[in-house]
């Protein structure tokens, strides 16, 4: 019997890296500068591009449906959560928050904030969509 011995690989080198992140995250950065918190936090932006990308390609092929549909919300969910990660790389490299500059501190933290129940609301709904679609 061939034994895989990727998880266990995997799971440890996660748990050896824990304390280097949290020691580096935990010193405060320059503008401009990056530390391990803001790579790692660039290193999401193309993985959320690639579900954005296969997100729209999979509620395309659906052609509709509620297989199609759930999809299609998910996916646009994907869109609004896509464009607040690069909102908080932004924020948290240059010191620049779009929302808080445009709309001031209180109603900037509520398009923020609303921004957050859209996504979640749109995902849940696809979710429920893709369920129920399941359910035949």
């Amino acid at each position: 019997m061939k034994k895989n011995y990727l998880l266990p690989v995997l799971l440890l080198s996660l748990l050896n890296s824990i304390p280097i992140i949290a020691q580096d995250s935990g010193s405060l950065h320059e503008k401009g500068t990056l530390g391990a918190e803001q790579i790692f936090g660039l290193l999401e932006l193309p993985f959320l591009a690639i579900a954005l990308i296969f997100s729209f390609l999979t509620a395309t092929r659906l052609k509709g449906g509620k297989l199609g549909a759930g999809m299609a919300l998910l996916a646009w969910g994907f869109v609004v959560m896509a464009l607040g990660h690069l909102h908080m790389q932004i924020a948290h490299i240059f010191g620049y928050n779009l929302f808080k500059t445009l709309l001031g501190d209180t109603l900037g933290n509520y398009v923020w904030f609303i921004a957050l129940i859209i996504t979640w609301g749109l995902s849940a709904l696809g979710f429920y969509k893709i369920y129920k679609a399941s359910k035949i």
